[in-house]
Parts: structure tokens; sequence; C-alpha cells
């Protein structure tokens, strides 16, 4: 109750903060110190301090420690807090083109998953400023790939397992793999492992390597099905109360961070990739037959993808394509 009470009281006294003043911001995060993106969000904070000598003063509120991950949107769209660092996968339900990431085998290398990026880019900041949130950086995390507690050879071996979803796409995906889609966050991930409530999850290698995803799971099969990405995005209101200079400092703090994010991963992706290994993991490249599945259900979510918004995704696939 007073730990409620606490984070209420702190929320309200955000929501009043102003940039005049030497503001205190806040910044919401999903994830936990160990990742890349928590890591770079440290680094963009302290960038800003720095720029704008100690005017303005961002608090990382990482590992979802202030506002659950769903609710980060919400909460900087209403002002409850100044930024947040967003999943964007997550807002599927918001506007298709914030699925564009998430669909498999669209983009599956560093190099398309940029230009996928580049051709997307205009439409999500469109949809965010229709959100009240202005975009200032991406961080993409390594390829998604398949976790599991037994060898996977062709799809059959996944019918009727519990698939963790995490967003609207990883939901229709588990159902056209014939499992079941099941919600969980990445926090809980080892408890729910543990406990029976998922069987099996695609997510990238960082998140098994930081989860300790060898006391709990013992396949990992590299099927690098997308690239998705995290998005940090500021309060348009708060952002306008700023000086230009202000504005500025924000803006090339946000490029740095953007730069650091796409370099970092390729070295994070295959560090992490070898961690799952040396616990005893078995890393495998996957069977063709299994390969050919996946690209058929990849066919599918395109498909279906771009039937959601015809205008909006035609035009992200044909710049991308």
């Amino acid at each position: 109750m007073f730990k409620q009470l606490a984070t209420a009281t702190l929320m309200a006294g955000i929501f009043f903060t102003t940039a005049v003043n030497a503001a205190q911001w806040h910044m919401p995060t999903p994830y936990g110190d160990a990742n890349l993106p928590t890591k770079i969000a440290y680094g963009f904070a302290e960038d800003i301090k720095a720029g704008t000598n100690g005017d303005i003063a961002v608090t990382v509120h990482s590992g979802a420690s202030l506002v659950k991950h769903p609710e980060i949107p919400r909460a900087v769209r209403t002002g409850q807090v100044q930024l947040g660092e967003i999943f964007i996968g997550i807002m599927g339900n918001t506007h298709p083109v914030f699925k564009h990431d998430n669909i498999p085998f669209l983009a599956t290398s560093f190099e398309d998953a940029k230009r996928l990026w580049e051709a997307a880019k205009p439409e999500v900041e469109k949809q965010l400023d229709k959100e009240g949130m202005k975009l200032l950086y991406t961080v993409p995390w390594p390829a998604q790939s398949l976790y599991t507690k037994a060898p996977v050879n062709t799809m059959s071996d996944l019918e009727g397992l519990k698939m963790r979803a995490y967003s609207p796409s990883t939901s229709r995906l588990a159902d056209l793999m014939n499992t079941t889609p099941t919600t969980v966050q990445v926090p809980e991930i080892p408890q729910a492992f543990s406990t029976g409530i998922i069987d099996a999850m695609i997510t990238s290698p960082s998140t098994g390597a930081n989860g300790q995803a060898w006391d709990y799971l013992s396949h990992y099969t590299d099927i690098k099905a997308w690239i998705p990405k995290n998005v940090v995005v500021v309060n348009k209101r708060a952002f306008r109360r700023l000086s230009d200079e202000q504005r500025q400092v924000i803006l090339d703090a946000a490029a740095t961070a953007e730069a650091k994010g796409w370099e970092g991963v390729r070295v994070t992706a295959a560090e992490d990739t070898a961690t799952l290994a040396e616990n005893g993991i078995t890393v495998s490249e996957p069977s063709e037959q299994l390969m050919k599945e996946f690209q058929k259900i990849g066919d599918i979510m395109i498909q279906e993808w771009e039937e959601e918004a015809p205008k909006e995704v035609g035009a992200i696939l044909q710049n991308y394509r």
C-alpha cells in the first residue's frame, strides 16, 4: 500500500515539473540494467544533463520499476512522465505501422532492418505525433530466435505448446504456429517457464542471456525471424516548453544514442549467443523444413499486415522493397 502511495505521489509530482526551473525529468524503461537499450538510456540521460549544465536532469527508471511496460506509451502521452522507452511492437493495436519490425522474415539482417526502419520512420513519426509524442531515437535488438525445452526440427514439434507473446504480432504468430499465445513480460519469463505458464518463446539472445535461460530451458534454434526495436519518445508539450538550445541538446544526445544502439547490437548479438552456448544451451541452426514453414507464416503475416492499412503499410513496403 505504501509503495502504491509513494508511486502515485511521484507520478503526480512528475506531471507538474516544468523545464523552466531546472527540470527533473523521468524516463521509464521496460528492461533491466544489463540490457543494451538501458545502458544507452543512461548515457542519453548523462549527455542531456551535461549538455544543459544540469538544467535538465533525467532519471532513468529501468526494469519497469516506475511504469509497467504496456503503460509507458500512455504515461508519456498524458504527461505523467516526459520520456519513455517502448518496444514499438506493443503499440501494434494503436496503428499497424507500429508492427513493421514484428513481421517474421520481412527483415532478418541488420542491413535490411535499417532499410525497413528508414522506410517506416515517416509513418511511425506521423502516428506518434497524433499520440502526442515525438520520436527521439531507436535501439534495435538482435534477431529473434526460438527457445525451447527440446529439439525442434519441424513446426509439428511445437504444436500445442504455450508460446510467450508480447505484442499483437507475436500473438498472431503463435496462433499460426498452432501454439497457444500467452502474454508474459520480460521480468516474468523465468518464473513463467519454471511454473509451466509458457513452454517456448521467440526472443533475442540478449533476453535469454540476461535472464539466464539455461536455468529453465535447453535449446536455442537460431531462426533469426525478425529484428525489432525499442523507441525512445518524448511528450510533445514537454519538448515544446524547452528553449531552442535545450531541444537541440536532446536531439544531439538522441542521435548519439541511436548510433551507439545500431553499432552496439551487432557485438551484443554475437556475445550473448556465445553466452547461451557456454552455459549449456544447445545452439543450432534451423532445419530447412522448419524455415520453409516459418517463411510461409511470414508471407501470411505480411499480407495480413498490408490489408490492415493499405495506404500506410503499402507505402512502407514500397519504399523498403
